[in-house]
């Protein structure tokens, strides 16, 4: 909240509790509809009704898409049913089904009573659609005009219809069966002549989607083409609705944040960190946790098979966090490149080899920088400075094979996470998982134990163990 909304909401503290509510109604006309949503949350549970009550009508519904799901559902439970029914009304398309989506079942059946049958059956369509899909948030508000139509003709028919729409920057050329046929742009319309037909100035060479391509999809597609709406058709190629930016930047916000959240072995969740619960956070977590940590038996099974090598040169259990690190590291900094790469469309399947060839030559050079430095490290600072006083004769003499080995390892292991990290990802995008799933907490799992076997593999053949 900046400070400026926070000397707004004490201005209108102030003036409702003089009960100034003409003066409080100007104050709030001024306000941004995402401003003044903001201000009324800052308000106290049992105000906040009350305070919705004084905004204009057509102001209201603006304000009310923009608030919290649990604020909404405070205001619609002091609504009467004439209220509910008029900000139905009032509400676009899209804003009613998201608003309906986070209500609890009591609360949508009371509101589904008191819409009009039309608004009803246009909701309950929407509705049908699957969560992931374009048809879950696209908007019915739409401009549509016919060839036929003059310029004039259709700039009228903005005027006349256009209040309600969710934009009149974009109108869309169907037929008589709402085929869609081509796109005009408003300024287009502006800009021609006023007898010219819309047949002769629209673009037929329309972008579209259809109700059942995924949501992420299109809003890529409205981000890549740079465009403020894409129209949404039915396997008819009928005009049903249109995807706006503003919907395409949330779509966009929503996908980020589960990745973000699964790239973090967290199961995603659709409310806010400080509204999700304790018991939710927990239910989020653990069974990640629970898989890692069961993955990671296969460690101790490893460390215990090579125990005789251990106990011979106890010297080599100081090394396991850098290289179980480093491994880690490295394979987790390609998972998340690919990872995006594949969320941005920058990288497709057909292009595996490159990217593992690529990958590759990268493992290649970062592990024979990485092994170089750790072998001075080694040699210069454990075996010199820590270790040199304390290892036994027998063990100081093998202190140049032991650096040997763990470099080596180094260099491995790096490798192998490079192609590890480079992998999984494409591989869970071809059988149709997330590839956020393979992310940093599982590939370091996996890549930990695989350098713990080349650690011991290269230590028992260099030390003949």
């Amino acid at each position: 909240m900046s400070e400026t909304n926070v000397l707004e909401f004490e201005t209108l503290q102030e003036l409702l509790l003089q009960k100034r509510y003409a003066e409080f109604i100007q104050e709030i006309d001024k306000c941004n509809p995402v401003d003044a949503a903001d201000l009324i949350a800052l308000f106290p549970e049992d105000q906040v009704s009350r305070v919705f009550r004084l905004f204009k009508k057509d102001v209201a519904a603006e304000v009310f898409a923009e608030l919290d799901p649990d604020l909404q559902e405070l205001i619609i439970v002091h609504m009467t049913d004439r209220e509910i029914g008029e900000m139905l009304e009032e509400l676009y398309t899209d804003d009613a089904v998201d608003m309906l989506e986070e209500m609890p079942a009591n609360v949508v059946k009371r509101i589904m009573k008191n819409a009009t049958p039309q608004t009803r059956e246009e909701i309950n369509r929407f509705l049908a659609y699957p969560e992931e899909s374009a048809g879950s948030v696209m908007t019915s508000e739409f401009i549509d005009l016919r060839k036929n139509m003059t310029c004039e003709e259709a700039i009228a028919r903005i005027r006349r219809i256009g209040l309600d729409k969710e934009t009149v920057y974009v109108a869309y050329v169907t037929d008589q069966k709402r085929v869609l046929e081509g796109v005009v742009v408003l300024k287009q319309l502006l800009f021609a002549n006023p007898q010219d037909l819309i047949g002769d100035i629209m673009n037929e060479n329309v972008l579209y989607a259809t109700t059942h391509d995924d949501r992420e999809k299109v809003a890529n597609m409205i981000s890549h083409y740079g465009i403020i709406a894409l129209p949404i058709v039915d396997k008819e190629k009928r005009l049903v609705g249109l995807v706006t930016v503003d919907d395409a930047l949330e779509v966009l916000e929503t996908e980020a944040t589960e990745d973000i959240e699964k790239m973090a072995a967290i199961l995603p969740s659709d409310k806010p960190y400080l509204k999700t619960t304790v018991w939710e956070t927990w239910k989020q977590r653990v069974p990640w946790l629970l898989l890692l940590m069961l993955t990671a038996t296969f460690t101790s099974t490893i460390i215990t098979k090579y125990e005789a090598a251990i106990g011979t040169y106890a010297i080599l259990t100081a090394f396991f966090p850098m290289l179980m690190g480093t491994g880690g590291n490295a394979g987790g900094q390609t998972s998340v490149a690919i990872i995006r790469a594949l969320s941005l469309g920058e990288v497709e399947l057909k292009n595996v080899f490159r990217v593992f060839w690529k990958e590759l030559r990268v493992g290649v050079l970062c592990g024979a920088t990485l092994a170089v430095a750790t072998f001075v490290k080694v040699m210069a600072i454990d075996f010199h400075f820590q270790m040199y006083s304390t290892s036994p004769t027998g063990q100081v003499q093998n202190n140049l094979i032991i650096s040997l080995a763990i470099c080596a390892t180094v260099f491995s292991a790096i490798v192998v996470a490079k192609a590890v990290g480079t992998l999984l990802p494409l591989g869970a995008k071809k059988i149709g998982l997330d590839p956020a799933v393979m992310a940093s907490p599982f590939i370091t799992t996996i890549v930990d134990t695989v350098t713990l076997m080349i650690y011991f593999t290269i230590a028992s053949a260099l030390l003949g163990i």
